[in-house]
């Protein structure tokens, strides 16, 4: 009961968040582009809960890296005045909102990858399943960035915004780096918590079946 509670919570949440960032974007169509992944993930999400649900690691990381997307879309990432505050706190040169954004696009991925493929037994805990769900989480990371070229070459200068680059002619290679370190942060400790909690949830989803 704890746990849907926490669930229903979480959902609520990232719900409100996308309606109120809805009403009055910076830009619509950077909004409906950045805030996409969560609209698609959502239903997929609320479809399997029952026949595949996740880790309450996973559903948390997810419900917080939707809400990063749904800010970002809202201001546009290079105008989240989150990110002018750590600017202005480290006298950097720029926003630096959108690097969370690819940080998470990496840990997110790596786990859900992971998860995958140690519920449905592809592959035994190791090194091998941490190097393939990174080389996942990087592919991702990789096929957004194209998704940002096609975009740029169909909008032209009206996906500035979507773009994101504040200028920066090393913006892509940056993101995909900052994507890689999200991933491997996952080595950290993360990959043990999500062993014990899938072991925790076997038993769990027998009692339910």
């Amino acid at each position: 009961m704890q746990q849907n509670t926490l669930y229903a919570t979480l959902g609520l949440t990232v719900l409100l968040a996308l309606i109120l960032s809805g009403i009055d974007p910076y830009d619509r169509a950077t909004w409906l582009l950045e805030v996409a992944p969560v609209l698609i993930a959502a239903p997929i999400l609320l479809l399997t809960h029952r026949s595949f649900p996740l880790t309450r690691l996973l559903y948390v990381l997810i419900a917080a890296h939707a809400l990063v997307l749904i800010l970002g879309g809202a201001h546009t990432y290079a105008r989240v005045p989150l990110g002018f505050w750590v600017q202005e706190l480290f006298d950097l040169q720029r926003n630096p909102y959108d690097k969370l954004g690819h940080f998470m696009q990496g840990l997110v991925p790596m786990l859900v990858t992971r998860e995958i493929l140690l519920r449905h037994r592809y592959l035994l805990r190791g090194a091998m399943l941490n190097f393939l769900a990174i080389c996942v989480a990087l592919a991702i990371s990789a096929f957004y960035e194209l998704i940002e070229w096609w975009v740029a070459l169909a909008a032209g200068g009206g996906a500035i915004e979507f773009l994101g680059t504040q200028g920066d002619p090393w913006d892509t290679q940056s993101d995909m780096f900052v994507a890689l370190l999200g991933a491997s942060s996952v080595l950290l400790g993360l990959d043990r918590l999500q062993n014990r909690q899938i072991a925790a949830l076997k038993p769990q989803i027998e009692r339910g079946s």
